[in-house]
């Protein structure tokens, strides 16, 4: 969105599927904008319900003199509602001819045209009905797979984070009054600790704002999912084991060793907790160029992931492996078949299930360990934490200067930064950015 944004009178009115595209019991349909009531009046032929008052009407797409279904009609007025223009929705079967029909039929309304990915939420924030914070957490809501992800995206969407960073906000404005007031009024009576006082407030919220920075990045692989890195020598049953885990196949599993040559991933809820198994190449000295690169796939994910899982061959004693991979938790595989199980880690069998109760707990515990995030609040976007860090700099470079024009310089480089993860600052050019991953509907 550039220059000067549109107001409520002047932008298009907007439609789209609310609920999930495909075959269901019902399927909604919203609308949103200054038309938002003439969409009811056009298909039902009557005035819109009372606010909030769910009425059964038959709807008609009267451009071809057709019956499109039977529908529960409700409309919010401007400002409440989610988007804080007039709001229309039409409950109706959710069968694809029925949404097909009625979404053409809207399409002929003149100022009506179709959402873009995010633009009812991205309306809700431009109205004030809620700040960045909180639209991010309704697509997380949106997208949650686990229980962990679904309680974190609550707590932002009830505004937790933002009360945080608000109240930072208002601290830097307060500390920034005194040093300005000493640059501007300097033949007043401004208090002489003023300065002293406003330096304690920065360096306690440069404190606070490095303690919610240095979390492990908890909330951020929260929110996106654990990476644990399945890794062990060729043989040791590690496509076996995945496939076991995720009661699904999906790794080849071959007694051929190098059949696995590409990274594979597989989503699993662990506890409440979101876990990403990367089945990897089997790890020896490479053959052909192809296994090579599998090969360095497969040490560089080890690297970058959050847990490194070793699967060793139970039946065949402990293997030599090449180079030094360090483990979080040692798997040994094929206790079904093993004459001595007295080797240290975890014994289990992908073929009988052996063991893979306590491999997923401790999987869950270690996640659990790792993602917990206790009542304060946790960091959840980098686009939050490169905001932050910004600030962080700028608030060490107040307090180092003796400058009280450059020091209140750079406090106001602070609040910007700040401003810009909740909205209050540069909201034009954040929009596009935050809104680019929603779903068509919300």
């Amino acid at each position: 969105m550039h220059g000067k944004p549109a107001t409520p009178a002047q932008r298009d009115t907007i439609f789209a599927l609310a609920s999930a595209p495909g075959r269901a019991g019902l399927a909604v349909v919203r609308v949103s904008g200054p038309q938002a009531a003439e969409a009811i009046r056009h298909l039902t032929g009557h005035e819109p319900p009372s606010e909030r008052k769910a009425v059964l009407r038959s709807l008609f797409d009267k451009s071809i003199d057709e019956r499109i279904d039977t529908a529960l009609v409700l409309f919010f007025a401007a400002p409440h509602s989610y988007t804080g223009e007039n709001v229309s929705e039409f409950q109706v079967h959710g069968g694809r001819a029925v949404t097909a029909a009625l979404l053409s039929a809207l399409s002929h309304f003149a100022g009506f045209r179709p959402a873009a990915a995010g633009e009812f939420t991205r309306r809700a924030v431009e109205n004030g009905r809620l700040d960045l914070t909180q639209a991010e957490a309704i697509a997380d809501l949106v997208s949650a797979e686990t229980d962990a992800q679904r309680l974190l995206a609550l707590g932002q969407y009830d505004g937790r984070l933002a009360e945080l960073y608000e109240g930072w906000r208002s601290r830097l404005i307060r500390a920034a009054a005194w040093i300005e007031a000493a640059i501007d009024f300097a033949d007043e009576d401004i208090p002489a600790d003023a300065a002293a006082r406003s330096r304690t407030s920065l360096g306690a919220i440069l404190h606070e704002i490095q303690t919610h920075l240095n979390d492990g990045r908890r909330g951020e692989i929260l929110r996106e999912g654990l990476h644990v890195a399945v890794i062990g020598p060729p043989n040791a049953g590690k496509s076996s084991l995945v496939n076991a885990l995720a009661q699904r196949d999906v790794a080849i599993v071959s007694e051929i060793p190098g059949t696995t040559r590409d990274v594979i991933e597989v989503r699993l809820d662990l506890g409440g907790y979101p876990v990403i198994l990367a089945d990897t190449a089997g790890l020896r000295e490479p053959g052909d160029s192809i296994e090579q690169e599998g090969v360095r796939r497969a040490l560089a994910r080890a690297e970058s992931a959050d847990l490194r899982l070793l699967v060793l061959d139970g039946a065949s004693g402990a293997p030599t492996m090449p180079g030094d991979l360090p483990a979080d938790i040692v798997v040994r595989n094929k206790a079904d078949i093993a004459l001595d199980k007295t080797a240290p880690g975890l014994w289990v069998s992908a073929k009988t299930g052996e063991g893979l109760s306590e491999l997923a707990d401790a999987l869950a515990e270690r996640a659990a360990k790792l993602l917990a995030v206790g009542e304060a609040p946790v960091l959840t976007r980098a686009r939050h934490r490169h905001a932050l860090e910004e600030a962080a700099r700028a608030l060490v470079a107040a307090l180092k200067t003796d400058e009280p024009e450059l020091a209140a310089e750079h406090i106001r480089m602070a609040l910007r930064s700040i401003g810009r993860i909740t909205g209050r600052v540069d909201l034009d050019e954040l929009l596009d950015v935050v809104f680019r991953d929603f779903c068509i509907g919300k």
